[in-house]
């Protein structure tokens, strides 16, 4: 390494683009933001210490500070489809589910943590899951991370563990499918990862994704009559990874012809954006960008996180033992 240059380069642009590279974390990037802005004149330094102050107090208690939630998606997502129906036969919605947006503090890394806090506020509405979670209210990423390194600490994903060196807190590092699995079962939740590792359709799609989708939201009304058209289930939304970036599952529509479509929720859409939701006079524009068909997600990989129930602690044992060597079911 020391006699190789090249090597030292290719070390120091990894570190840096998975955030490993001791930049600071998400109070540090908040700060710079503030910083800059300040010298900008877009803020004024009393309205910096303001803002600096109410950070510290919500990075101490471990809760997220709401700014970048947006409460009844689902619920405005049902009413639009009571409504308007158009050509879909069939739509299942995921349980209550919040959207969290990037902040300037985790602005270009924070696509994982910020789906993990959809995904928890959703659990948070399932009795189930409800009674397993530690914190009452969704944690703010800096406490998101330090609750990974305790996953880690308890033996599990110790590749995983390794491969950020144990450490998160103060670091800008992207999370993925094997650190949201670690702390769901932290928390004793029975997870299981899907690795959608080739396309498996033509141009490059991945149809079994899309039908295996079906099949995970289908659970919730399986018996021998015809489903009603639409259905709001109980089912959590699924974590949806793929290269350098993630999204949150929360909903699928079937067309008369057959034809599946996902409904995404995506971190990287402001909360302004994602509130045209809530509106009647703007739904039905705003579901054009949740709304995404097969030649929509054509990356070569994909991965899904599916909450599927609750441990005990025997099974939570086992699990932390089987994490040893971690590996995704594969499809095909």
């Amino acid at each position: 390494m020391l006699g190789c240059p090249e090597a030292v380069l290719c070390a120091v642009f990894v570190q840096r683009q998975f955030g490993l590279d001791g930049g600071g974390g998400y109070s540090r990037q908040m700060e710079r933001t503030m910083e800059r802005a300040v010298a900008r004149g877009l803020m004024a330094p009393a309205e910096f210490h303001c803002q600096r102050a109410e950070m510290m107090e919500s990075l101490a208690s471990g809760v997220d500070d709401g700014r970048t939630r947006t409460r009844g998606v689902l619920r405005a997502l049902y009413e639009y489809y009571q409504t308007e129906c158009g050509d879909s036969v069939h739509v299942w919605l995921s349980a209550d589910t919040d959207h969290y947006c990037s902040s300037a503090g985790d602005k270009g890394w924070g696509c994982g943590y910020r789906n993990l806090q959809m995904l928890l506020s959703s659990l948070h509405t399932i009795d189930a899951f409800a009674a397993l979670l530690q914190e009452k209210a969704v944690p703010s990423i800096p406490r998101l991370q330090r609750m990974i390194e305790d996953a880690w600490k308890e033996g599990l994903d110790p590749n995983g563990a390794s491969h950020f060196n144990q450490r998160l807190q103060g670091t800008r590092a992207w999370i993925g499918a094997t650190e949201i699995y670690a702390l769901l079962t932290s928390l004793g939740i029975s997870a299981r990862i899907m690795d959608f590792h080739q396309p498996s359709g033509p141009g490059g799609t991945h149809p079994r994704l899309f039908d295996w989708v079906k099949q995970y939201f289908q659970q919730s009304s399986r018996s021998s009559r015809l489903p009603p058209r639409l259905v709001h289930t109980s089912m959590p939304p699924l974590y949806l990874q793929h290269q350098g970036h993630s999204r949150s599952i929360v909903g699928l529509e079937q067309k008369k012809n057959g034809s599946l479509c996902l409904l995404l929720l995506d971190p990287g859409t402001s909360a302004s954006d994602t509130r045209k939701l809530l509106s009647r006079d703007s739904v039905s524009h705003a579901v054009r960008h949740v709304r995404k068909f097969p030649g929509s997600l054509k990356h070569k990989q994909y991965q899904v996180v599916a909450v599927q129930g609750t441990l005990s602690a025997e099974e939570k044992q086992i699990s932390i033992l089987n994490s040893r060597t971690l590996r995704a079911e594969r499809i095909p």
